[in-house]
């Protein structure tokens, strides 16, 4: 999608109202300048009107007459009987005479579309094609011949621009330099939108924007998130203490549990004590190791992913477990940039959970895109599509195959969603070929600068 800043969208705004005025002023114009009314010549009843006064005026007070109802856009004037007609009929103009003649009362009317000689003398050429002139010449009853220039033209300035195209160019230059302004204002918000895109509790705060000279109100803002990230960074650290004080405090009191367990006398009852202390404190590693994969507490190393899947297939191999693997020959030298205990925790829990609900584990590698691709797949029932993603969740089991009877707390494939995450990786969960789940974990290949 395009995205389109507050800047521009204010700049596109007023270009599209500039575009909107200038098409209105266009159409004003050219509406007076086709249309036939008013606006763009008088009327045969003015002309009428006019050629009676004048013909009931004495010869020597027709000047006064003409110069009363003369302007710049109506010049009138008498020319003795028999004067040249300047300038060209067109045949458009023969359909409106008969109209004017019809309004005359008889009097002989010709029209004719005489040059502009108001010239401008700072814009000619705008002042000649502003101008629609039209020259009446109405024969009176003396005799003599009433000459009417009549023209059309917008208001213009001194300078042969229209009336208000100064205050319009004026008001775009104001609101150029308020745009300027607008986003010398806004870039801090906008530098403060990527600084939240960056914040890692686990490292120093990153740098805000600095805007001493912005807006009290964005000043508030920036100063606002910045106390924000504080108090985060705070509670943060105080979770990560509670959590690794009660950790210890349990791993004492399992350990001490551990201890009178093997005091019970009947074997049976003693492995299935053994087996509970063994749960719980594996649960709390994970609970544990997915709070620091959130905190972003994990040690960064490179590691052969290649060479510790392997060590995994072994480890289980050797406890006579089905398990498989193929490692592609180009993932061998491969190093992904992250904490050893975690991706091995996310190899172990994937496995196990293959060997547990799928009964066997086949295990593949390879380079695809730029990141170790590792899918582990089953021969189990599989998981339904609607419930593929539902899986990732902390503490929720399937409750055909994978329910309080078959053991776990619900945490596996959740810590290790929360760790792939953690190393810029990806996690997936498909329909194995084998009718078997298929879970495939990338992770991005270390490229040193």
């Amino acid at each position: 999608m395009l995205r389109v800043t507050l800047a521009a969208r204010l700049a596109l705004i007023g270009l599209i109202g500039f575009t909107v005025v200038m098409t209105v002023i266009m159409a004003i114009f050219y509406r007076t300048t086709v249309q036939e009314n008013e606006l763009t010549r008088p009327s045969p009843a003015r002309l009428d009107a006019l050629a009676t006064l004048v013909e009931r005026t004495a010869a020597g007070e027709r000047q006064s007459v003409l110069d009363a109802v003369s302007s710049p856009q109506f010049k009138v004037r008498i020319a003795p009987d028999g004067a040249p007609v300047s300038g060209e009929t067109p045949p458009p103009q023969q359909q409106l005479r008969e109209t004017y003649a019809a309004g005359l009362a008889g009097r002989p009317v010709e029209i004719v579309s005489p040059p502009d000689h108001r010239a401008s003398r700072w814009f000619p050429r705008l002042a000649r094609l502003m101008a629609n002139a039209i020259e009446f010449r109405i024969g009176l009853r003396s005799g003599e011949m009433l000459i009417v220039d009549a023209y059309t033209r917008l208001p213009v300035t001194p300078f042969g621009l229209p009336v208000g195209f100064g205050a319009g160019l004026f008001g775009s230059i104001v609101a150029l330099l308020a745009l300027l302004v607008m986003q010398r204002e806004t870039r801090p918000l906008a530098q403060l939108a990527a600084a939240v895109d960056r914040v890692d509790l686990s490292v120093d705060p990153p740098p805000l924007p600095d805007a001493r000279r912005s807006a009290p109100e964005i000043r508030a803002v920036i100063a606002a998130f910045n106390r924000l990230q504080g108090r985060l960074a705070e509670m943060l650290r105080a979770r990560m203490t509670l959590v690794g004080g009660i950790a210890h405090d349990v791993r004492t009191f399992a350990t001490r549990l551990r201890l009178r367990v093997e005091h019970i006398p009947d074997d049976a009852e003693r492995q299935r004590a053994v087996a509970d202390i063994d749960d719980m404190t594996r649960l709390l590693d994970d609970a544990l190791l997915s709070t620091r994969a959130g905190a972003g507490g994990l040690s960064q190393e490179m590691v052969e992913l290649a060479a510790l899947v392997a060590v995994e297939v072994h480890d289980r191999r050797a406890q006579g477990a089905p398990v498989d693997l193929v490692i592609d020959e180009r993932v061998r030298n491969a190093v992904v940039l992250g904490d050893r205990l975690a991706l091995r925790r996310i190899l172990a829990n994937i496995i196990d959970n293959a060997l547990a609900y799928g009964h066997a584990a086949h295990v593949r590698t390879a380079l695809k895109d730029g990141a170790v691709v590792v899918s582990i797949d089953d021969e189990g029932a599989g998981i339904p599509g609607d419930q593929r993603q539902a899986v990732l969740e902390p503490f929720l089991r399937l409750e055909k195959s994978r329910n309080r009877a078959t053991g776990g707390a619900g945490l596996g494939l959740a810590v290790v969603r929360s760790l792939v995450e953690a190393h810029g990786g990806t996690i997936g969960i498909a329909a194995a070929p084998s009718g078997g789940t298929r879970v495939t974990v990338a992770l991005p290949v270390f490229q040193p600068a």
